[in-house]
């Protein structure tokens, strides 16, 4: 069960690794393109289709003829990456019970971005965790876990991409556990790992979420902008001396340790571009003015004059 191309990695691997794959559930497909009229398929139904998998693609988890057809499958076992909440009458159905790959060292980050989080909040590591389904979201008893670190440069793709591929090798062995335990392996849960630690959850990421906060530090900041790059992309606004106002898309930033003049304020000095955190300067590195083209700041000054005389919020 999964839906985006996250999710394809493990199916892959379920695949190759000759486990019998007898059905594939995804998400209907979506209305795409200017008239919404094209129907397109996700990532997970494609490579189902490739290798001639059954797909079922129900509206609600819960209406009655998927779950019959769904049960006619008679699988073991159920493995869900990135898909949605199921309730107790599909998570519950197979003999050895319904495990999910989470992209996050479990308990804590549970929730819809759990990697966008983690580099947000500017954590040196991360990681994927296999755990049964129960009752609440991603609540249930602990399989297994495999960490991965995050460099200080690393964007959320970079940890998006090793956290695809750790995931196929955690429901490998997962999916190996359970079967040489009859399906019945060893589990933690997940409250005896907390040693008193709070929770850092990781709820879904709307437009509103992704706008720069400039009274943050410049530390904050730089994790805020590589936390949502390539997608779905900080943004803050642009301000001209007449006052119009453009969104403008923060891709990359780099920082420099030096002081700082005004939350928001900006500075030119030569092809590269500066703005003033609560603390210190950072410096733009790739940026995208509404309805351009991303782009280093070097060509993005070139067609913009007197942008010190500008400020962003």
């Amino acid at each position: 069960m999964g839906t985006p191309e996250f999710a394809v990695e493990t199916l892959q691997a379920l695949v190759e690794n000759e486990y019998n794959v007898v059905a594939v559930v995804t998400q209907p497909d979506k209305p795409v393109g200017r008239h919404q009229t094209e129907m397109q398929p996700s990532e997970v139904k494609k490579y189902a289709l490739e290798k001639g998998l059954p797909v079922l693609q129900p509206e609600k988890m819960k209406d009655p003829e998927f779950v019959e057809q769904l049960r006619s499958y008679r699988a073991n076992l159920q493995v869900v990456v990135a898909f949605r909440m199921l309730p107790e009458v599909v998570w519950a159905m197979p003999e050895y019970g319904t495990f999910n790959v989470h992209a996050a060292l479990l308990p804590q980050y549970r929730g819809a971005a759990p990697i966008n989080w983690a580099v947000i909040n500017g954590e040196t590591e991360t990681g994927v965790t296999t755990f049964f389904l129960d009752h609440d979201i991603d609540t249930g008893r602990i399989i297994l876990k495999k960490h991965f670190p995050i460099p200080d440069d690393a964007d959320v793709e970079y940890v998006y991409d090793g956290l695809m591929h750790l995931g196929a090798h955690i429901c490998i062995e997962t999916l190996e556990a359970i079967i040489a335990a009859d399906g019945h392996p060893a589990t933690i849960a997940q409250d005896s790992v907390l040693d008193g630690l709070a929770i850092k959850n990781a709820p879904k990421i709307f437009k509103e979420t992704c706008q720069i906060d400039w009274m943050k530090t410049a530390k904050q900041v730089y994790d805020f902008v590589r936390g949502l790059s390539p997608y779905p992309g900080a943004w803050t606004t642009l301000v001209t001396p007449d006052a119009k106002e453009t969104v403008l898309k923060i891709f990359k930033t780099r920082k420099t340790g030096r002081k700082g003049q005004g939350s928001g304020s900006l500075s030119v000095e030569g092809k590269s571009l500066y703005v003033s955190a609560a603390d210190e300067l950072l410096e733009l590195v790739e940026l995208q003015l509404a309805g351009k083209k991303r782009m280093l700041a070097a060509d993005f000054l070139n067609g913009m004059k007197q942008l010190a005389d500008c400020h962003v919020k």
